[in-house]
């Protein structure tokens, strides 16, 4: 046998059988006696033979790979989309190409020319918080490409999106501030080009109208670029107003911790005179001190339903309706917001 990778003529040259006898009998076709198809198998085992996967995908017109775009690899939120994407594909008999924007426009619009330049089957999208132009992912639809969108919704598009109930995490969460006696509460929110961004902040002020609190403009902070030191400087210029100051709503998890770290750095205590919730959860949120409250949301669930959609899309006939999936968050409070003594990670 020659060196290299081994192919269907090879295999039928040491039988001294026809190379569509060796392929039937590799796909278990009727019609094969068991001598053939064990000598076949057992050849092709022995010389560890793979399908050629470029004359597949030309003979079936797909690739079986799908792409995926993140903001960010290191996002512990993302970070378990990507697992529940993998092996939903992985049931599906897909690989997976990921690319990251970084939160960049021009690394994203590049991104969508890769992976349709590679032929993938499909695309998963997390927009960046840079992206407003759409051009690129109206492309996308155009070609007749499927295309699932996760975690950030996207306006104007006419492609299934899976998200999370923004709103009613965020409400949950200031919320339960108000039940812990808080009634001015800051809210480090998100970009408002994002969807996400303007879901948290319409369920901070709704949770403000139902408990007939009045609402103070100069409370809400966008934090652009969600970062640690953007939200401590931002909390740094809130508590140095002299503003009365008892709570923290975060659009996310590194803000809430640039805010407790500014909340420390001025002397005051969490909860007792500030407390703080965050949202997404991230690891470190329960290994700071004190702990961190935060939204959670179901990282993992996400990736596996957009990837279910994505395969359903994939594998229709004609273009169906697109569809928006919704899924629960769940509050959970720690140190940084319950004035309990003692309190251990609960559920709400």
């Amino acid at each position: 046998m020659k060196k290299g990778q081994v192919t269907i003529k090879d295999i039928a040259k040491e039988l001294n059988i026809s190379c569509s006898t060796v392929s039937r009998a590799l796909k278990d076709f009727p019609g094969i006696s068991p001598s053939t198809r064990k000598a076949v198998t057992e050849l092709a085992n022995k010389y560890n033979y793979r399908p050629n996967s470029i004359a597949l995908s030309l003979r079936n017109q797909r690739t079986n790979v799908i792409g995926v775009i993140i903001p960010e690899t290191v996002h512990f939120f993302f970070s378990t989309v990507i697992s529940g994407i993998e092996d939903e594909a992985m049931k599906e008999g897909y690989n997976v190409m990921i690319c990251q924007s970084n939160e960049n426009y021009e690394r994203e619009a590049d991104s969508i020319d890769a992976l349709m330049s590679a032929r993938v089957d499909g695309l998963l999208v997390s927009i960046s918080r840079e992206t407003s132009d759409l051009a690129h992912l109206q492309k996308v639809v155009d070609e007749g490409m499927p295309m699932v969108f996760f975690d950030r919704l996207v306006e104007g598009m006419n492609a299934t999106s899976v998200i999370v109930d923004d709103y009613q995490g965020a409400y949950d969460a200031v919320e339960h501030l108000i039940d812990q006696g808080c009634k001015n509460i800051v809210h480090l929110a998100g970009p408002e080009n994002l969807i996400i961004g303007r879901k948290r902040k319409e369920g901070y002020i709704s949770a403000y109208e139902d408990y007939e609190l009045p609402i103070d403009e100069s409370y809400i902070v966008e934090c652009r670029y969600g970062t640690q030191e953007e939200a401590e400087i931002a909390m740094e210029t809130l508590l140095a107003s002299g503003k009365a100051i008892d709570g923290v709503f975060a659009n996310n998890d590194m803000a809430a911790l640039g805010a407790l770290k500014a909340i420390k750095k001025a002397g005051l205590r969490i909860p007792e005179e500030i407390a703080i919730v965050g949202y997404s959860d991230w690891q470190f949120s329960s290994l700071v001190h004190p702990s961190i409250s935060s939204v959670s949301q179901p990282g993992y669930e996400m990736g596996r339903e957009a990837a279910r959609l994505m395969f359903e899309e994939i594998n229709k006939k004609e273009r169906g309706k697109s569809v928006i999936k919704i899924l629960d968050t769940e509050l959970i409070v720690r140190e940084s917001s319950s004035k309990k003594a003692g309190v251990e990670a609960t559920a709400v």
